[in-house]
């Protein structure tokens, strides 16, 4: 086993995607601990790995459980200019809390930054690249097995964290926070991905803003512009656990019900299997989640994708596939129900007569 700081023996992450193995990532630990009341809204900073180890540490499990092999670091906004003296230790107890869980089956760990806030201000590479190397630093002192740059809205800062990230010599996976209509300064998803693997980035995709539909769409121009310019790299997807096709360009968060009124857009598990499989059949073989993603959505993943992965994961034992379980139930109707066609077809109610099925984003 894998010791906190100490180097895997593990397969590392291209060995797995060179050799055409699913690589499941955890789920939305962000939405997830908010809504338990570990972290609050706004920054998204995650104080949770030092004040409330023990949530994370059982939300890593979860997930592992659910059929994650890559625990990624809490870290997200967890640099030095959103949290001054703090962020050192919480990327060092994240690292910590990562492999620890990692360690209890065959994970890896992956260390992430983010896009910053000053980019939109000052687009100052200098300083902002300073900070990613500030937190580079820890993640090389705990020796991740790789390193993710997740959640960037403009081509330009993800590249420049590629850039620092691939100092380090470990493989770099790289994931914008864009839709179809592509980054924030117009520049078009197959070139987002071609500006990254030209950076240095062996993992190409995107996280976050949008839900299922949205982000295998924007992974499908994203592989058609590396395949027009001759590049080859492995994708990654990590969409949001909600539905949000009414969302623009900026994404779920000009969402009116961005933050606290998503759950009723919440993915049910066989929306998930499905994104799977599509995501699959285009041939991202990294697939994950992000903010409403929970550990059941993972679970979902790695029952669809069993038959690939030869292997289901421990909390399939608490699970029938597509309702199997239900036959033994006491109302024959509910009995009815333990089959793939009810759940595969199922057009799920809302509940909620006077709301509409769309919202207009916020300007």
């Amino acid at each position: 086993m894998a010791t906190a700081g100490g180097p895997s023996t593990k397969k590392g992450i291209l060995e797995r995607l060179d050799s055409g193995e699913v690589v499941i990532g955890d789920g939305g630990f962000l939405f997830t601990l908010e809504k338990r009341g570990y972290v609050k809204a706004g920054l998204w900073t995650p104080e949770a790995v030092v004040e409330h180890p023990n949530a994370v540490r059982q939300l890593h499990m979860e997930f592992l459980r659910a059929g994650s092999n890559v625990m990624q670091t809490f870290t997200f906004s967890a640099s030095e200019d959103n949290m001054e003296s703090k962020w050192e230790d919480i990327n060092a107890a994240a690292c910590d809390l990562a492999r620890e869980v990692g360690a209890k089956g065959d994970a890896l760990v992956a260390g992430g930054i983010c896009q910053k806030s000053t980019y939109k201000h000052r687009k100052d590479e200098v300083r902002i690249k300073k900070i990613f190397r500030l937190q580079l630093e820890v993640f090389t002192r705990k020796n991740v097995d790789f390193v993710i740059a997740e959640y960037f809205e403009h081509a330009e800062e993800a590249v420049w964290a590629v850039e620092v990230l691939k100092e380090t010599g470990k493989p770099v996976a790289a994931t914008m926070c864009i839709g179809p209509e592509g980054d924030m300064n117009n520049v078009a998803p197959g070139a987002c991905a071609v500006q990254l693997v030209k950076a240095g980035a062996s993992i190409v995709g995107v996280n976050c803003r949008f839900g299922p539909t949205a982000s295998l769409k924007t992974m499908k121009l994203m592989k058609e512009g590396l395949q027009a310019a001759g590049l080859t790299a492995h994708l990654m997807v990590q969409s949001l656990g909600f539905h949000t096709p009414d969302c623009g360009k900026g994404g779920f968060v000009d969402l009116p019900e961005y933050p606290f009124g998503m759950e009723p857009r919440v993915a049910t598990r066989w929306d998930i299997q499905k994104y799977a499989r599509e995501a699959y059949k285009l041939g991202v073989r990294f697939i994950g989640g992000c903010c409403g993603f929970e550990p059941y959505h993972i679970r979902a993943i790695a029952e669809e994708l069993a038959p690939e992965r030869g292997f289901l994961p421990p909390a399939s034992e608490k699970h029938g596939s597509w309702g199997s379980g239900l036959d033994m139930h006491t109302k024959p109707w509910i009995r009815a129900r333990a089959r793939k066609e009810h759940w595969e077809n199922l057009r799920p109610a809302s509940g909620r007569p006077f709301c509409p099925s769309l919202s207009k984003p916020d300007a």
